[in-house]
């Protein structure tokens, strides 16, 4: 039970490492948008969307590389535990 508890746990803070980042940059360039919105009075709401899909496209783009790698050894630990896993050890 000790390794699949440490493999979820691994795959949490995996998701959580990959997922944070992205989410911030969201957050942040829909607030910036909002405020902008809010001082010109301009309320469109496709205005909100393609800011924030540029911002999550760039940070896919320049950090994909990092999450790919982190996945995949998040895959070769959980192959390599895949015996004590079944085992229940």
């Amino acid at each position: 039970m000790e390794a699949l508890a440490g493999t979820i746990r691994e795959a949490l803070i995996v998701a959580a490492v990959l997922c944070f980042p992205v989410l911030l940059v969201a957050t942040a360039v829909g607030t910036a948008v909002a405020v902008l919105q809010a001082a010109t009075q301009v309320q469109e709401q496709t205005l909100t969307l393609l800011p924030k899909m540029l911002a999550v496209g760039a940070m896919v783009a320049l950090f994909g590389g990092f999450a790919l790698g982190l996945c995949g050894s998040l895959f070769t630990g959980a192959v390599a535990n895949l015996p004590r896993i079944v085992r229940g050890v």
